[in-house]
């Protein structure tokens, strides 16, 4: 008689990895409310540069990649979960981007200095970039784990 691990992990192979690709959209979530914070800001003329062009080019990098992922963490493929452990650390190293410029940056406006963000917004969008990545770092986790432990169990029952 099989034994309650046994049938956990056979239903592995006939369900979809829906836990990783939650964790893995709700990073896109997470990144969409950054984005909102960031582009909802008008500032002079510091945000109408190249850097911002490329900025919405990493953003809309980030959602096709990150969903893409999400599907592929439902079929129990490696890949799609480390690609999920890169885009976390590129979230993580994008605070040193946009956030931390427009911190540092003071503009003389109508003969006042402002900073071209405050600390409440650089709050905001470092928490959402770090959530953004630890949730990507949580669907990561959980697809590598599911996806050995069907591969692993795949083996098991071909050799018996």
């Amino acid at each position: 008689m099989a034994n309650t691990i046994d049938i956990k992990k056979d239903r592995l192979r006939y369900t979809k990895n829906t836990q990783s690709s939650t964790f893995a959209l709700i990073a896109i979530v997470f990144n969409v409310l950054y984005f909102v914070s960031i582009y909802s800001s008008d500032v002079g003329n510091f945000y109408y540069t190249k850097t911002i062009g490329f900025s919405v080019l990493c953003n809309l990098l980030f959602l096709l990649f990150t969903f893409l992922c999400s599907e592929g963490v439902k079929n129990y493929k490696m890949s799609y979960s480390v690609t999920l452990i890169l885009l976390g650390v590129f979230q993580l190293v994008r605070i040193l981007g946009i956030p931390t410029t427009a911190r540092n940056t003071i503009l003389v406006l109508s003969e006042s200095e402002i900073n071209v963000m405050d600390e409440k917004q650089f709050t905001w969008v470092c928490i959402c970039l770090v959530l953004s990545a630890l949730s990507c770092f949580i669907a990561a986790a959980i697809g590598i784990s599911k996806t050995i432990t069907l591969n692993n169990y795949k083996k098991q029952i071909a050799n018996n």
